[in-house]
C-alpha cells in the first residue's frame, strides 16, 4: 500500500460492528410496513437524512418514526433504531492507535446523536474519551449538517485540514461514498462485509 499521510475511517461496519438488518427486523416487529425499503444501508427516506444532518431533533425524529408503527411507544422506537449497533473490536482500536504514530487519523461518519449517545453509553465515559483521542478529529454528519456521499463533506475536510486529496486514504463500507470521494482524487478502499479493516494493514503488528 502507498504511504499515505492521512487516513479517514468510517465508523459503522468499519470500526464499530453494525447490522442494519437488526433495525429493519425491529421496525417490522413494530408494524412498520416494508421496513427493508423504508430504511436500508443504500437507500433511505428523507427523515433519516434529516436526523443525520441535524435538521430534526431526536424527539421529532422518534415521533415521526412512531407514526409509522402500530402503537409502539417512543422507548420501543428508540430501542429499534439502536438495534443495529453492535460491538467495538479491541483489535481495531489497537490498529488505529499504531497507525496514529505515523499518520493523521480522522473519523468521518454519517450518524446521529441518538446513535452516538447510545455508543457513548455502551463504552462508558472513560472508554469514550479513549476512543475519541484515537482521532485527530471526528467529523460527524449531524454536527456538520453534511453527509456522505455529498462531495461537500469531503471538500470540507480537505479544506479545513489543508490536505491534498492524493495524500488521503479513505475507508468506507458504502460504494456510493467511495465513488464520491474518488471523484475528488482521494484514494479509497470499499470495505466488503467479508473483510476486516485490520487486513488492509498487514505490516501492522497488533
Amino acid at each position: 500500500m502507498k504511504k499515505y499521510k492521512t487516513i479517514i475511517f468510517d465508523l459503522g461496519a468499519v470500526i464499530l460492528n453494525i447490522n442494519y438488518e437488526n433495525t429493519i427486523n425491529e421496525f417490522t416487529k413494530l408494524g412498520i410496513k416494508n421496513a427493508d425499503t423504508f430504511y436500508s444501508k443504500k437507500v433511505q427516506i428523507e427523515l433519516f437524512n434529516k436526523i443525520e444532518t441535524g435538521k430534526i431533533s431526536n424527539n421529532e425524529f422518534l415521533k415521526e418514526l412512531q407514526k409509522e408503527t402500530k402503537n409502539a411507544n417512543i422507548k420501543q422506537v428508540k430501542i429499534a433504531w439502536n438495534a443495529m449497533l453492535l460491538d467495538l473490536p479491541t483489535e481495531r482500536l489497537h490498529l488505529i492507535k499504531k497507525l496514529k504514530s505515523n499518520h493523521t487519523i480522522f473519523l468521518l461518519s454519517n450518524t446521529n446523536s441518538i446513535h452516538i449517545n447510545a455508543f457513548k453509553e455502551q463504552l462508558g465515559n472513560k472508554k469514550w474519551l479513549e476512543f475519541s483521542e484515537l482521532f485527530d478529529k471526528m467529523y460527524l454528519s449531524h454536527e456538520l449538517g453534511l453527509r456522505k456521499p455529498d462531495a461537500k463533506i469531503f471538500e470540507y475536510i480537505l479544506n479545513e485540514q489543508k490536505l491534498k486529496a492524493e495524500d488521503v486514504f479513505f475507508i468506507d463500507d458504502s460504494p456510493q461514498h467511495i465513488a464520491s470521494a474518488k471523484k475528488l482524487g482521494i484514494s479509497c478502499h470499499h470495505l466488503l462485509d467479508s473483510e476486516d479493516v485490520i487486513s488492509l494493514f498487514p505490516d501492522i503488528t497488533l
